[in-house]
Order: C-alpha cells, then structure tokens, then sequence
C-alpha cells in the first residue's frame, strides 16, 4: 500500500509539461502525409479482409481529422509517397495541386523529407483513397474548376473497376461528385452522371453506392423544387437492408419535405423526428435544417413547439425568425404572424420554408377564433373581424363557418343577428384524444425497438456452428474425466 502510494504521488509530478502539450497538439503539416500513408495501410487491410468496412471507415474518420491540416505540399508529398511511378493518376493529382498553389508540377511536394519510410501502394482503392484526398483539398481550396475537373477523373475512373472493396470509397467520391456541382456548378449537370451511376451500383448489387446516390438524385431534384420527380424516384427505387444511420438520417430529411410539400403533414412529421433523433450530435447544421423543418410541419398540424425546443444555446439566434412565428400561432395574432412573414422573408425563402409559411395563415386564424370562442359565450361577427384582422364581417362568418364544419370550433351561427354563440366545452378525457395520444407513443416505442432489433450484429453462422459443436463436446468431455476418476 505504501509502494502504491509513493507511485501515486511522484507520477503526476514527473510527467513533464511540455509533454503533456505535445500530446493534446494537432499534427503538424509533416506529419499528414504519414497519417495519410496510415489510412492507405488500413484500406490495403480492409481490401485483404475482403471488403471490410471497418478498416475503411477507420480511414475516412482519421482523413477527416487531418483535413484542417491539408496543403498543396503536403497532400502532393503524399501521393508522391504513396502512388507508384507508373500509376497514371500521379502526376495528374500532383498536377491538380499545383494549380491551387500557383507553382509548377515539379516543385510541389517535392521538398518534402523523411518519406522514404511509406511504400507506394499499387491498389486501386489506394488510387481512389489519393483522388479524394486531393478532391477535399481542392474544395476547402475554393478551387473551382481544379475540383470539378478532379471530380469527373475520379469519377471516370471508378467506372473502370467493379471491386465490392472500394464501394464506401467510391460512395464518398459521388458524394463530393456531387458536392462540387453544387458549389462550383450546376446540380442539373450531374444529374445524367448520377443516374448513370445509380443504374450502375444497382446492376453491381453496390449496397452503400445505392443509398448514397439515391440521396443524391432526391437532393438534386429537391434543389430546383421538382417534387414529383424525386416522389416518383423514391418510389420506384429498392433501398437495401443494411444501411448506415448517415444515409438513413439524409433519407428521412428528403422524404419528409416531399411529405411534407404534399399535404401528408403526419407523416412528415414522423419522418423528420426520426431523422433528427438519428442524427449525430456533431452533425450541428444538419439538426438546425430538420428543427426548422420540424416546427414548421408541427404547426401545421395544430401543435405548438415548445419554448425551450427553439431557445437552445447553438440555435437560438438562427431560430429566431422561427421562434417569432411560433408566438404569433400560438397567440393567434394574424398581424404578428404577417409582420414576421414580412420581416424574415428572405430566411424563409433561402430554407425553402415559405410555401408552407403561406399555409400557416388558416392555422393562425383558427387558433385565433379558438381562443375567441373558449372566452366568450356570445360575441358579434364584428367583433371576430377586428380581433382576427380580417378585412370584413363575411370573411369572418365565412371562417366561423367553415371552422364549425371542420369540427375545430363547438359553436352556433345566428346569421340574422351576425352573432356567434359558443357552446359548453366538453371534458377532454371523455373524448378520444387520450387514446390517441397513448397510440402515438405506443406506436414510436415499437419502432425504435424494431429498428433497434435490425442493427443489431450477429456473429457469422460458420463461427455459431463451431461454438454449438464446443458446447456439444464439453459434456462428453466431463463424462470421461469422472469415468477416469471412478
């Protein structure tokens, strides 16, 4: 107890600060192209393993930890280092990264030391593994046409290959295929490409290339609001079974906006929460999009989000036009609800929000007149005009009535007098909003317990034989040995 309690308290004391710096630093620039060079051993595992997805993964999460640190000379080193001499996408990459730093070819990377220690790899996925690289690099570079250029190579060259081992990596270059289109491009320009490719990774039963680019052809439509076209896409695609939570997360995103667009307000709902709920916490933009998509479609459909759900520390200021329509649903002040309308409009139309804004104005003159109705038994026809904003007596009767055929206000019409008379208010529990209410909940649990039991991972079925065959031997095996002991 003593020896452990020396250790205890010289061990802290000896460690040296400078160390405990040097461990929580980033990398320095020359250490990239050996963690690149790291990332090419684990696909060349992933690739001996037989497309493990693992090994793959691992590449692209450390890739995405250095990418802060990219440089023209330092990504050039590194495909230097790593690409063989005879691979013909060398000197184009080396080429590419040229461009971004204003030098030629052979200067880039070349003064780079101490990468005698990386051997050039000869793989495929290798060569894929280096276009990618350079293609992030010339995106956070702003390099336009470099990356569009970039983009279509890697592209073209994919096609050349049908190896199960480079479908993830394949599936991140369509994605930033994609990407650079977006930002540097035209979308309706890669739309033949992507559709080719899907058509492609469907014939090559391309799991992950199949709900990548499924993503991407719904985004690609949705980009230019051509809403049927991604509804008929959506429905005559087959979605495999495995797919990753990123893929499913930005499914859910797109099917609830078609939902959403389409008047099915319930399923878009539905299909927003879960996508929200799936999303990874890190993922800060992507949560914001599917909150804002969130309240509006929850408004729609008569319910009110509540306060702290749009005052959250990261999204409050981004929220804030939201938030000031959500006071004026809640208050049912018609006014308010135009002046915000008014005031963030051009928010509204950047998110794609405003056509279903538009259709939040009979939701506010129904909370309005339910309001009205809960707080007075008998009031004019008039007086409703002016307390909802509506120009006329008979735009009110006319929203009074059609409000008591939908079954939203429990009220009389005495036209005669221009009067409205409110009836007693029932009981809530005596009605069946308590059951439905239960079914909702009963109904999410079971889902996420059905989608819970199909993520699960079993062992192999040869590695459940082997097991039962042990557990069918070790019995036998105790017999023998008390027969030897007796």
């Amino acid at each position: 107890r003593d020896r452990a309690r020396v250790i205890m308290t010289v061990e802290p004391a000896a460690m040296d600060v400078d160390t405990i710096t040097a461990t929580t630093d980033a990398p320095s620039r020359e250490d990239v192209p050996h963690i690149l060079a790291r990332c090419v051993g684990n696909i060349e595992k992933g690739v001996s393993a037989k497309g493990e997805a693992r090994f793959v993964a691992r590449a692209l999460r450390e890739t995405a930890l250095v990418r802060k640190e990219f440089t023209s000379d330092t990504v050039a080193a590194f495909v230097r280092a790593s690409t063989p001499a005879t691979s013909g996408a060398r000197e184009a990459l080396v080429a590419r990264c040229a461009q971004v730093s204003g030098v030629k070819a052979s200067d880039v990377g070349a003064s780079a030391e101490g990468l005698d220690d990386i051997t050039p790899c000869a793989l495929p996925e290798a060569e894929v593994y280096a276009y990618l690289v350079v293609l992030m690099h010339l995106i956070d570079s702003d390099a336009g046409e470099a990356a569009l250029a970039c983009a279509a190579e890697a592209v073209d060259r994919i096609k050349h290959f049908n190896r199960r081992t480079m479908d993830v990596l394949a599936a991140r270059v369509y994605f930033y295929y994609s990407l650079v289109h977006e930002r540097f491009g035209s979308l309706e320009d890669a739309r033949s490409t992507l559709l080719a490719l899907y058509r492609t990774a469907a014939l090559r039963l391309d799991e992950i290339g199949q709900e990548t680019l499924v993503n991407l052809l719904l985004r690609n439509y949705l980009h230019y609001n051509l809403y049927d076209q991604a509804e008929k896409l959506r429905s005559r695609v087959t979605l495999p079974q495995s797919r990753s939570i990123q893929q499913q997360c930005r499914y859910l995103y797109y099917l609830g906006r078609i939902r959403a667009v389409q008047l099915e307000y319930s399923e878009a709902k539905e299909c927003l929460t879960q996508a929200y709920q799936k999303a990874p916490t890190s993922a800060k933009g992507f949560r914001l999009e599917l909150l804002k998509w969130i309240t509006i479609v929850r408004m729609l459909l008569g319910e009110i989000p509540e306060r702290n759900e749009l005052t959250q520390p990261e999204m409050r200021v981004a929220l804030a036009p939201y938030f000031a329509l959500v006071q004026a649903v809640r208050l049912g002040d018609l006014a308010a609800f135009q002046a915000a309308s008014e005031t963030h409009g051009a928010t509204f139309d950047a998110d794609k929000l405003m056509n279903l804004i538009t259709r939040l104005r009979a939701n506010v003159i129904r909370t309005g007149l339910t309001r009205i109705n809960t707080a007075y038994s008998k009031i004019s026809l008039a007086d409703v005009a002016e307390k909802l904003g509506l120009p006329s007596v008979e735009d009110a009767e006319s929203v009074v009535a059609k409000a008591i055929r939908d079954g939203n206000v429990d009220a009389v019409i005495d036209h005669s007098a221009s009067v409205m008379y409110s009836k007693e208010t029932t009981d809530v529990y005596s009605t069946q909003e308590p059951q439905n209410a239960f079914h909702v909940r009963i109904a999410f649990c079971l889902d996420t317990h059905n989608e819970a039991v199909k993520a699960m991972r079993y062992p192999p079925k040869d590695k459940k034989i082997r097991h039962q065959g042990c557990g069918a031997r070790k019995p036998h095996r105790q017999r023998l040995r008390y027969r030897r002991l007796g």
